[in-house]
């Protein structure tokens, strides 16, 4: 029994990880920057396919192909930005809504047409396919690795908006756009790198979610739903509570799947449920 309970505990944490790290850069983007990006997921496949692309065609390795993989949805987050996002700051969040869930339906035709439909793979490294003793218990690798990854993302993420100049600044934009221009701060600069910055973490989930849910042409429209429950469990703005949204979320995904297994998915939904009626604004929500 113990040991059964340790490996959903275990299998759920790691699958929180894969939804916190999904989710946390439009936690960025939309706690930050009050932007509504629904197309974050198709991000998230600019660089699952980026990974999938160097390691099936070029023979990278499969750590070379994740920095890539950020590179490559940030570019493309900069690029609609400067051309499309930014032109909505002001917009209505309806409009933000349907112009951004354009996005997710032209992202998908695209890698339809350029990859197909089925579901890509990547070849792993050995050492992140086999299991590890841990206290007596075996534990997959690449789950282990996926938990590390995670954890190692929240505390980077909370010492740069929270702690750095860099986070002052965009706190202070997001507040008053007018008067962070009078104090002489690059307001749209400040708006590009936190964009970046939100579509490049979306694009690193993607590439670590291959190896645990898999890659298709309709992934940023199947995800978007659990990464919106994340943001909205976790609290508008707070990087804190999607990790603690992500883990809670993904635990209780798993422990249903395992032990109530006639819910199925459902669980989840009635875990969010309840989360917001307890606490509307969020766990760690402040608005």
């Amino acid at each position: 029994m113990f040991a059964s309970l340790a490996g959903v505990l275990f299998d759920g944490f790691a699958y929180g990880m894969l939804l916190f790290l999904l989710s946390v850069g439009l936690s960025v983007t939309l706690g930050m920057m009050n932007f509504v990006n629904l197309a974050h997921c198709s991000f998230a496949m600019v660089g699952g396919y980026a990974t999938v692309s160097l390691m099936n065609s070029f023979g990278w390795p499969f750590f070379a192909t994740l920095p890539m993989a950020f590179l490559a949805a940030a570019l493309v987050s900069i690029l609609l930005e400067r051309a499309l996002y930014r032109r909505l700051y002001r917009a209505s969040d309806l409009d933000q809504c349907l112009f951004t869930i354009g996005v997710v339906f032209i992202s998908i035709a695209v890698y339809a047409w350029f990859y197909g439909t089925v579901v890509q793979s990547a070849d792993m490294p050995g050492y992140l396919r086999g299991r590890v003793d841990v206290f007596g218990m075996s534990l997959a690798a690449y789950r282990l690795f996926l938990i590390a990854m995670g954890l190692g993302v929240a505390a980077l993420l909370i010492f740069l908006l929270e702690t750095t100049r860099f986070g002052a600044q965009v706190r202070a934009a997001v507040d008053n756009q007018r008067m962070a221009r009078g104090l002489g701060i690059d307001v749209d600069r400040a708006f590009m790198i936190t964009f970046a910055l939100g579509g490049g973490l979306a694009g690193l989930g993607g590439a670590l979610a291959i190896e645990i849910v898999g890659l298709d042409h309709a992934f940023a429209l199947n995800y978007l739903v659990y990464v919106l429950i994340v943001v909205a469990v976790g609290g508008l703005g707070s990087i804190g509570g999607s990790f603690a949204a992500a883990l809670v979320l993904g635990i209780s995904d798993m422990a249903g799947k395992y032990y109530f297994p006639w819910l199925g998915a459902f669980l989840i939904y009635l875990v969010m449920v309840a989360l917001l009626m307890w606490r509307p604004v969020g766990l760690f929500g402040k608005r």
